[in-house]
């Protein structure tokens, strides 16, 4: 396809927005998966190139997480691994949908991403730590690091609704704790996108700047500003997505 400077920009700074909202309460996919489907690409690059890019968006968040105090090493230990394995299972099936099936499964995921996030319950405040057998956190690792792989908008969000509700992470350090996970499960898809030419990069490395840019302000304010941010920003993400979709099909 041909790219013009003004595209490279475009999706450079849509790319920027989404790692600052992925950092603080995930769902950056769901600004950078459309925006690189109404590029024009098919469903199968658009899935590709998303990783290409995110993986620095959220590479750069964990960079700032690692030197705070918000993020749980024997958990991050723990997860990592199984993170990776789920995501790498998840693009070899994705690659085997065909085009025609894929884009219409991916609007009604995009669709239920947004549900979920608008009429959950509100978590926990935070409270004493919650122990729980490693077991869990692999599951939740793999579980969702499968999602990424197949499909991934919404994984950092579920991450950290995961993390509040089962670990008793306060919302700043779920969304710390959520990047280790997240980082990996992205690295993985990407180099199984990578691996059979599904990254377009032209598209994926200027948005990789935007990534890497947004990402580390992210974490930032989520450092400085903590809990209610986070949440606010979930709560936005929800309405925005909502808002988004619901002018789609009033304008068909």
């Amino acid at each position: 396809m041909e790219v013009s400077a003004a595209l490279m920009v475009g999706l450079g700074l849509v790319a920027g927005l989404a790692g600052f909202v992925d950092a603080i309460a995930g769902g950056g996919g769901l600004l950078t998966l459309p925006a690189l489907l109404m590029a024009g690409l098919p469903t199968d690059l658009a899935l590709g190139t998303n990783k290409g890019q995110s993986v620095f968006g959220s590479g750069a968040a964990l960079w700032r997480f690692a030197r705070s105090p918000l993020l749980n090493r024997p958990r991050a230990r723990q997860s990592a691994l199984p993170a990776f394995a789920g995501a790498a299972l998840g693009v070899l099936l994705v690659r085997h949908v065909p085009n025609d099936v894929l884009r219409p499964a991916v609007l009604v995921l995009l669709g239920a991403v947004a549900l979920v996030l608008l009429f959950r319950r509100g978590p926990p405040a935070g409270g004493p730590p919650r122990q729980r057998h490693v077991g869990l956190v692999v599951a939740v690792a793999a579980g969702l690091g499968f999602y990424d792989g197949f499909f991934g908008p919404g994984t950092g969000t579920f991450l950290i609704m995961a993390y509040v509700t089962l670990w008793h992470d306060r919302m700043d350090e779920a969304s710390a704790n959520a990047k280790v996970a997240n980082f990996m499960s992205n690295l993985a898809s990407m180099v199984a996108f990578a691996s059979v030419g599904a990254v377009v990069w032209q598209l994926a490395l200027p948005m990789a700047v935007g990534q890497a840019v947004g990402g580390r302000l992210g974490a930032q304010v989520t450092v400085t500003r903590g809990s209610p941010l986070v949440r606010m920003v979930v709560i936005g993400v929800s309405l925005a997505l909502v808002a988004r979709l619901t002018w789609q099909v009033v304008t068909g």
